[in-house]
C-alpha cells in the first residue's frame, strides 16, 4: 500500500469539505479503494498506485474550483469527479443510477457562485457543436432533457464573447394562440409567469444586478412570440421556447424575421403540444421541411437526456416518451 500526501494550505478547508464535511464524505464514497486521512492542511492518500494518481487527477479539479470559486457544491463535484468515472469506468462500483448523466462536457459559462454550466450529456455537446457551424438549430425532446438550459448558456457565452450584442428570448404566451387580455395586471405582468423559465435560466448564469441592467437596458430582452412581428432580427441571439406551441404561421413568421448576423435556436417537445385540436404544430411542419436545409441543424433529445430528478425519466418512460 502506497501513501500519497497532499497539501491543503492555499484553500478554504471549509469550503473544500463543506459545512459538515459532507463533501469529504462524497469523495471518500467516490473513491471505495483508497483509504482518505483530513488531518488540518494536509490529505492523506492511502492505497494502490494507479488509484492514486487518478484520484490525484481528479481531486486537483476540485482543488482549483475551491479554490477560485470559494466554494463547493454536491453539483459541483458530482461533475468534477465525473470525468473520473468517463476516463475509467472500471473504477465504478455499479453500473451509473438510471438515467444518470454519462457525460460532461466542457464549461459553456460560470454562473454566479462558482456554478459551470456545461453540456451534460451527449446530445447537449451536440447542441454546442452545432450553433458553432450553423446558424440555426432545432433541438427537440421531452421535458427535462436540457434543451431551454443549455439555450441559455449558448446565448449568454455569445454576449460576454461579444459575438453579439442582443439576447432575445420568446415563447408562445399560453397554450392555445396568445390571448393575455383576461390577466390582471399590466402587460409584463401578464406575460412573466409564461417566461418565468428563460428567466430562471438567466438566474443561474448572470449575476442579479448585471441581469436586471441587461433587462432595463434591453441588452437581453423576453418577451412573447406575437412581439416578434414585423421586427428584423440582427446581431443578436434568438431563442424560442416551447415552439410545438407555436401555429405554421407564427413559426415561420418568426423564422423569418432573421437578420444577416444572428443566431437562432428553436425549442420544444413535440409529446407536449397544447393547441387546439386540428391545429397543426408549427414546430413538426419545421423539423420535416427545414431539417435538410443548408445551415439549418434539427438535434433530437431523448429520455437518456433528462438531467434532472432520476424520476423525471421513469415518468417519462411510464407515460411513453422516453424515446420520442
Amino acid at each position: 500500500m502506497s501513501e500519497l500526501i497532499i497539501n491543503l494550505d492555499s484553500v478554504n478547508l471549509v469550503s473544500l469539505w463543506g459545512a459538515q464535511n459532507e463533501n469529504f464524505e462524497f469523495i471518500k464514497n467516490a473513491f471505495p479503494k483508497l483509504r482518505l486521512v483530513a488531518r488540518g492542511d494536509e490529505l492523506k492518500v492511502l492505497g494502490e498506485v494507479v488509484e492514486q494518481k487518478i484520484f490525484e487527477e481528479s481531486f486537483n479539479r476540485i482543488l482549483d474550483h475551491a479554490t477560485k470559486f470559494n466554494s463547493l457544491s454536491g453539483q459541483d463535484l458530482e461533475e468534477l469527479l465525473h470525468a473520473r468515472v468517463v476516463a475509467s469506468p472500471s473504477l465504478k462500483k455499479d453500473k451509473p443510477e438510471e438515467g444518470a448523466v454519462a457525460f460532461r462536457g466542457e464549461p459553456i459559462v460560470y454562473g454566479p457562485n462558482g456554478l459551470i454550466v456545461r453540456a451534460r450529456t451527449a446530445n447537449q455537446r451536440k447542441m454546442v457543436e452545432s450553433i458553432n457551424k450553423n446558424d440555426i438549430l432545432f433541438a427537440i425532446g421531452p421535458a427535462g432533457t436540457g434543451k431551454t438550459y443549455t439555450a441559455v448558456a449558448l446565448a449568454v457565452r455569445a454576449l460576454r464573447n461579444k459575438e453579439i450584442k442582443r439576447i432575445i428570448l420568446t415563447r408562445p404566451a399560453v397554450e392555445a394562440g396568445e390571448n393575455l387580455g383576461f390577466l390582471p395586471g399590466d402587460l409584463k405582468e401578464k406575460v412573466d409567469p409564461y417566461l418565468r423559465p428563460l428567466y430562471d435560466a438567466l438566474d443561474d448564469m448572470i449575476p442579479v444586478e448585471k441581469l436586471k441592467g441587461y433587462l432595463e437596458n434591453r441588452t437581453i430582452e423576453v418577451a412573447p412570440l406575437a412581439f416578434m412581428r414585423g421586427r428584423t432580427l440582427d446581431n443578436c441571439f434568438v431563442i424560442l421556447d416551447e415552439a410545438q406551441n407555436a401555429t405554421d404561421m407564427q413559426l415561420k413568421m418568426f423564422l423569418t424575421r432573421m437578420g444577416p448576423t444572428a443566431k437562432f435556436i428553436v425549442t420544444g417537445d413535440l409529446t407536449q403540444i397544447d393547441l387546439p385540436k386540428k391545429t397543426q404544430s408549427g414546430l413538426a411542419t419545421a423539423v420535416k421541411i427545414l431539417e435538410n436545409v443548408e445551415g439549418i441543424d434539427v438535434i433530437h433529445l431523448t429520455g437518456s437526456d433528462v438531467v434532472r430528478h432520476k424520476l423525471v425519466r421513469r415518468i417519462l418512460e411510464a407515460y411513453g416518451d422516453l424515446n420520442n
